[in-house]
């Protein structure tokens, strides 16, 4: 489990406890309303993410220089997903580390990103050699 896991699990506690602490049962009912409700706001987005994934080609990308450009170290998989608007296609094994994932776009252009715990690592741009006059 990573840091930010964790000190999000002790937060949402010390929450819990501090608002039974202070209200009883009506404080507990309302933390508990938050936590339902701040999962459902993460759940509804990834739903969305995913109804527009669904709708393109696995593996495609409008420009894949465009996605190279506004990659950053530390998004997560599903901020890509988010940004390119379709599932990457999976160049590794099935649920092993790291996930590695490949875009392409209409020129052939690749992007290939590397995941490690879900959270992106590293990323190449591939694009293929132009003919020269």
């Amino acid at each position: 489990m990573n840091v930010t896991r964790l000190l999000t699990l002790t937060a949402l506690s010390v929450l819990t406890l501090g608002a039974w602490l202070a209200f009883g049962w009506a404080g507990l009912a309302l933390a508990l309303g938050g936590i339902v409700m701040w999962v459902l706001l993460h759940f509804t987005r990834l739903v969305a993410v995913l109804k527009k994934a669904a709708h393109r080609p696995i593996g495609h990308v409008a420009s894949a220089v465009m996605l190279h450009a506004r990659l950053q170290k530390g998004v997560s998989l599903m901020h890509v997903i988010a940004m390119t608007r379709a599932l990457g296609l999976l160049l590794t094994a099935k649920d092993t580390q790291p996930e590695v994932y490949a875009w392409t776009d209409d020129s052939q252009s690749v992007v290939t990103c590397t995941f490690v715990g879900g959270k992106l690592t590293e990323w190449t741009l591939v694009r293929p050699e132009q003919p020269k006059p």
